[in-house]
Parts: C-alpha cells; structure tokens; sequence
C-alpha cells in the first residue's frame, strides 16, 4: 500500500501548533472534517474512544491516533508535524511531535490495518523520522511521506 493513495498534499501540514494531545486530537479532526465533510466533533468523538483504549502514541516522538468512521468511504489521512513537542501519553513517556491521523470507514478492515502497518513502518524508521523532523515545508514532508515503500526499508 502506497501513503500517496491514502494522502493528499492539502492533508500535510508543517508546523501545526497544539499545547495539549487533545487540542491537537481537535485541530487535526477539524482538517479531517474538511477533507471528509464529516463533522469534526464526530472525528474527535471517534479518536477520543479510541484513545481510552489506550494512548496512540507510539514511542519516539511519534502519534498514530486512528479509528473507523462509517459514513467514510475511503481511508483518509492528515499528518501533522508540531511546532513544539506536546505530552501525548506515549508508550515510552517522550512527547510527540509527529502525529499521522488515519480515519476509515466501518467496513475497511484489511485494509485500516495495512494502512497503519504502512505508515507504522514509515514513521519507525529513524531515517525517515528524521527526514520528516528535517522537511521545511508541505511539499517536503509530502514528498518523505511519499517515497517508494521500499525506500524505507532498513
């Protein structure tokens, strides 16, 4: 699976700014209900219930916050790199500054779950974490998020 099928530039953004994990959750759902016509508070609601299950925050400065949302009927992505690093209950208590959202409908099951497989892949590689702490602009971090999958590998 390709990130450039479950992206769009307009869905990338730079230097988002949030002081806590859920205004972070909110600003990234109110971009998500943008591209999706969904309402933002639904996409929140769907994150927050999934967050109680425990933290998305995968170590490493890195957040997945994802869920399933039945009116979808595609995956959509929005991935945010933080102005400055927020506390987001991570598995390794490190603060995060990456966050890669990732909604699908009710019904994607195989698919939801390669998707996170490929991006997890993508953000756990300290190359390309690094690359995405390092990108200036949409464009750049577009392009790293874009690369041919077997670019990452390592």
């Amino acid at each position: 699976m390709d990130l450039g099928d479950l992206i769009t530039p307009e869905a990338v953004f730079a230097s988002l700014r949030a002081q806590s994990k859920k205004q972070a959750l909110q600003d990234l759902a109110e971009k998500a209900a943008k591209i999706t016509g969904i309402s933002a508070r639904e996409i929140l609601e769907t994150l927050m219930q999934r967050e109680r299950l425990g933290s998305t925050g995968v170590g490493r400065g890195i957040a997945i916050p994802h869920g399933r949302v039945p009116q979808l009927n595609r995956i959509v992505s929005v991935f945010a790199r933080l102005a400055e690093p927020i506390e987001f209950d991570a598995l390794d208590g490190e603060p995060v500054d990456l966050i890669f959202l990732l909604l699908a409908p009710e019904h994607a099951g195989a698919d939801h779950l390669k998707a996170l497989a490929r991006i997890s892949r993508l953000l756990r590689n300290p190359s390309s974490a690094e690359k995405l702490r390092g990108a200036h602009d949409r464009a750049a971090l577009y392009a790293v998020l874009t690369e041919p999958a077997a670019s990452h590998a390592a």
